[in-house]
């Protein structure tokens, strides 16, 4: 959640322009260029894109990435693959990649700290380019224009709170929007054809054609552990809801590479390139630490309920457990906070913009003065109280939460409402990023004594071998490069 991009309205219709459903129709060769119009739409898409998902990241770390991506890009046969794509490193503590038309490939910094290699790289952006290639977006579109309600953003798909008549069910889907969840939605097929496509360009550009199996290998292990340290089940990976689980991959894409040419993996390089670079929350977009969140650029912190995990992004922070869903946000503010909550219920409520809240209350938490409102409204067979509580940091900004929880359990939040809070500078400068630090293991080092130099209180075998590619009965070699987690400006 950045201070710069920090409100749900812009970031809707984004999300949902890369999210969908995929019509048939005829794939063209690989070897068409990039037309004129594919690049204008993907230059429309870029900029908005970069807002959502922190920034392109820029120096060195950048541009090793782009320079694979443009390499493997050319492996597709795009008539003119190098000059037509561009290549971001965004930054983003999400484990996301995904691509749109006009050769647009996209990749986090997070991803690509869990990767051990150059071909897994390589892989991960040859998948993206696969999907340029076959021209998945461009099917997907077709079905889109054909269901889309307000044909947002050259009609790709509907605005996420205007794009279903029940109100409970917009309410929900929602909420995903501080999940980051909401980006490329292809089909299992189109997938696996891209799983495919990436493949064979690691062959063609002579790296282990292997790594693409050990790549999913790797987010399939680290959305297994994210999942045991949040409590949660680990049903939705996080690269991301655009991809099918990873785990289901991992097999197919092992037994597709086998017998294939190809034995480069550049491991040292990538990982003498990678080093340093940021590793989990950016302190300028917030920080969450265990069940705290702490945000030292517009200085406020708040606490998650016992049993809830959150999940950063650049526009909200959302709060998710069995007991309900919420998140943090913001609107434009002129002052009053009464005006603020109605809005924020009107907002929430798309095409019934008619919800309202059925109480509203003053009050003041931590020094801030605030205002709720709730109600109470269908969702399916069933009824949910949809809370608004909102804090006024000065004359021109304003916070809230939105909160959704099954009648009659509204409280589930309370002790979070009443959690938030400014923080002193003094506070806001203990915040000290994570960064990945690549060292070379001596004789003598084990994966226990590595693991406790890890930045974390917790978890740390499990993380350190999850982050190293390490299967339980692996061991390390002296001599060998592994990566750690540490603090770090």
């Amino acid at each position: 959640m950045t201070a710069r991009k920090f409100w749900i309205a812009g970031a809707a219709p984004l999300a949902l322009a890369l999210s969908g459903c995929m019509g048939g129709g005829e794939i063209p060769s690989a070897s068409t260029p990039i037309t004129n119009s594919e690049a204008q739409q993907g230059a429309q898409y870029h900029p908005q894109l970069l807002a959502q998902f922190g920034g392109a990241m820029g120096g060195s770390q950048a541009q090793y990435v782009a320079q694979v991506g443009k390499n493997i890009a050319v492996q597709s046969g795009l008539g003119n693959a190098r000059e037509s794509f561009t290549v971001s490193l965004l930054n983003s503590p999400v484990n996301n990649a995904f691509a749109v038309p006009g050769g647009y490939i996209y990749t986090t910094r997070q991803l690509v700290t869990l990767m051990n290699n150059e071909a897994e790289l390589a892989g991960v952006l040859g998948h993206e380019v696969g999907h340029v290639a076959a021209r998945h977006s461009q099917r997907r579109q077709q079905t889109a224009q054909r269901n889309s309600i307000l044909g947002v953003l050259g009609a790709i798909g509907s605005s996420l709170l205007l794009g279903d008549s029940s109100l409970g069910s917009t309410l929900s889907r929602g909420f995903l929007q501080g999940s980051q969840l909401l980006t490329l939605s292809f089909s299992r097929s189109q997938e696996l054809e891209a799983d495919d496509l990436g493949i064979q360009y690691l062959t063609r550009a002579g790296y282990d054609p292997r790594a693409m199996s050990t790549v999913l290998a790797s987010l399939a292990a680290q959305n297994s552990l994210d999942a045991q340290l949040q409590g949660r089940n680990a049903s939705v990976p996080e690269w991301a809801s655009t991809h099918p689980d990873p785990a289901s991959r991992v097999q197919r894409a092992f037994s597709a590479s086998q017998g294939l040419p190809g034995s480069v993996t550049n491991r040292d390089t990538f990982l003498t390139r990678i080093d340093g670079l940021l590793y989990g929350d950016d302190p300028e977009q917030g920080v969450i630490e265990g069940s705290r969140f702490i945000h030292p650029v517009l200085r406020l912190s708040f606490t998650a309920p016992q049993g809830f995990y959150m999940v950063n992004s650049t526009t909200a922070v959302s709060i998710n457990g069995q007991g309900g869903q919420a998140q943090l946000s913001l609107a434009p503010y002129n002052g009053d906070l009464d005006s603020y909550v109605r809005q924020q219920f009107r907002a929430l409520g798309g095409q019934n913009n008619n919800l309202a809240p059925q109480t509203l209350e003053r009050t003041t938490v931590n020094g801030l003065r605030a205002a709720y409102g709730q109600a109470r409204v269908n969702n399916g067979n069933s009824q949910v109280d949809v809370t608004i509580y909102a804090y006024e940091f000065s004359n021109d900004r304003a916070y809230h939460f939105a909160a959704i929880t099954p009648a009659g359990r509204s409280n589930t939040f309370a002790p979070m409402f009443q959690s938030m809070r400014r923080i002193t500078q003094a506070e806001a400068g203990q915040v000290i990023p994570r960064r990945l630090q690549v060292v070379t293991v001596q004789r003598g080092d084990t994966v226990a004594s590595l693991a406790r130099r890890m930045a974390y209180d917790r978890g740390q075998v499990e993380r350190f071998r999850v982050l190293n590619g390490l299967g339980a009965n692996d061991s390390l070699v002296a001599g060998q490069k592994v990566k750690l987690v540490v603090r770090g400006r």
